[in-house]
């Protein structure tokens, strides 16, 4: 199987302690181990995440292309300004400490036309319906995917039992197709759940159809298909993440699945007679 992919506390925490946790060997991140963990490292020496975020940029984006994002200081938000739209009128991402926002860096860096995308869509829905003390099904669905989307490359049979939540399909009948899968973990928010592991974590994925596995065809081909009307509708499939074969030791035994309260059944629809 190819592996590729803000949130749970919000506050400053101790620079670099956090990130301490990350434990870079696991398989959901294997993708961004490469950059991510130089990151966290350099995070305890600088002891800031904006400065070791903007380092990597320079590396992954030489002088003579422009810069997607640059990182800034929480503090740098003006009071009363709208995240999204500082950050689309500033190409600045405003950064706390924490692993919240350092996942939210590496989304930036890996996946740069998905991020820039979600951030344009946001404001343009700003634009139509203000900042309301209650978001529209739009931006909650932009902010689902934002926070907790996983990104598939599946076979079709895998991808419709996955919808119809047939777990025992999903992950015992077609285990073997697995193998022809791609599944990148992309929410910030569901990447740092995962750093304290729990069997009921669960992911909305977002089937796509990229011409190759790599992680640029990847952010190209999702970002190109995202529209506010298209992520409204939800079209998103349910997946426990440690139920990924590979991904969790104990998921090796098909009992693994037989817990309701992680792998429940789908809802059917009851139609009264009138």
């Amino acid at each position: 199987m190819t592996v590729a992919t803000r949130g749970l506390v919000h506050g400053v925490q101790p620079l670099g302690q956090d990130l301490a946790c990350i434990d870079w060997s696991a398989p959901w991140l294997s993708p961004w181990r490469n950059m991510g963990e130089p990151i966290a490292r350099r995070v305890s020496v600088l002891g800031a995440q904006p400065a070791a975020l903007n380092l990597a940029t320079q590396s992954a984006w030489p002088d003579s292309r422009p810069v997607p994002i640059r990182f800034v200081p929480q503090a740098d938000l003006p009071a009363g300004q709208a995240y999204e739209q500082y950050i689309f009128d500033s190409a600045q991402c405003p950064t706390r400490e924490g692993l919240h926002d350092f996942f939210n860096g590496l989304a930036w860096l890996h996946f740069p036309l998905i991020k820039q995308r979600l951030n344009h869509l946001h404001v343009a829905q700003i634009a139509k319906t203000g900042i309301a003390p209650v978001r529209g099904p739009a931006r909650d669905a932009l902010t689902l995917f934002d926070e907790n989307a996983a990104l598939m490359r599946a076979p079709d049979e895998l991808w419709e039992a996955l919808l119809a939540k047939n777990w025992r399909r999903v992950f015992v009948d077609l285990r073997p197709q697995w193998a022809d899968t791609t599944l990148v973990l992309f929410g910030h928010a569901l990447l740092e759940k995962l750093v304290y592991p729990r069997k009921s974590i669960t992911a909305h994925v977002y089937r796509a159809h990229p011409a190759t596995d790599c992680i640029a065809d990847m952010d190209f081909w999702v970002a190109d298909s995202l529209s506010a009307e298209k992520l409204a509708s939800k079209p998103f499939a349910h997946l426990p993440v440690l139920g990924v074969p590979g991904w969790w030791p104990a998921n090796q035994t098909p009992s693994f699945y037989d817990d309701t309260s992680v792998f429940r059944a789908a809802r059917t629809q009851v139609i009264m007679a009138g």
